[in-house]
């Protein structure tokens, strides 16, 4: 079965509501809608933003249902002057920039436990999702997106984290999804639309943005399993 998490309303619902013969289970704070999408099996929940509501909704995806892969979906923050708004991103890896143990001796964003600063994504799943999108006609971006509870809105911390991280996108889930999928040895991919360019112009960009910003990523979600329902018809 095919995991899909996003943090928003905008993030999830237009898959939701393309569910049929759908369950609907509640579990640690979040509702889970399963069901079939393009005759392809598929669970979809909608976190709430930030990293622990993020990690909670994933591990209880994967101790409760039969998830081989996850997806994450929603909007996010440009964080190189090459991505701009409505733009996507796929993830080769993601980090969480707000771990800071460097008091110890360890580097920035050092995760104890993975023992790695940046977690790779499944390469086959986020190739599948960047030909989708490129077939569908979006400017795609590929590189490190970053993760942290704080939204980004200032020049100064966009700046530190691509210069430290490297990162071309900016959010509060995807390495907190990532992370609790590689403990739990689970494929998984990260998509992002740009809803702003995480500067002081944030503020206003993200509430005109976001929803068209989301319904793009949307779409390619959708997309990708109707390419995946056509895959299983050959066999």
């Amino acid at each position: 079965m095919l995991g899909i998490i996003g943090a928003m309303d905008v993030e999830v619902n237009a898959i939701k509501d393309k569910i049929t013969r759908k369950t609907v289970t509640k579990i640690a704070g979040s509702e889970f809608v399963c069901g079939f999408l393009e005759e392809v099996m598929v669970c979809v929940a909608q976190c709430s933003p930030g990293k622990v509501n993020a990690a909670l909704c994933t591990q209880a995806m994967i101790d409760n249902f039969d998830i081989d892969k996850i997806i994450n979906v929603g909007v996010g923050c440009s964080l190189s002057d090459d991505v701009v708004i409505k733009n996507i991103v796929i993830a080769t890896d993601v980090c969480e920039y707000d771990i800071d143990i460097s008091a110890l001796g360890e580097p920035l964003g050092f995760i104890n436990g993975l023992n790695t600063i940046k977690i790779k994504t499944d390469e086959e799943l986020s190739e599948k999702l960047a030909r989708t999108a490129i077939n569908y006609g979006e400017k795609i971006h590929r590189g490190t997106i970053a993760s942290g509870d704080t939204f980004i809105a200032e020049n100064a911390l966009k700046q530190k984290l691509a210069s430290t991280f490297n990162a071309v996108c900016g959010e509060m889930e995807g390495g907190a999804i990532g992370h609790t999928c590689a403990a739990n040895n689970i494929p998984f991919a990260v998509i992002r639309s740009i809803s702003d360019g995480g500067n002081e112009q944030a503020q206003l960009d993200y509430p005109t943005f976001k929803k068209i910003a989301a319904d793009i990523s949307t779409a390619i979600i959708i997309e990708y399993i109707k390419s995946e329902r056509n895959q299983f018809a050959l066999f």
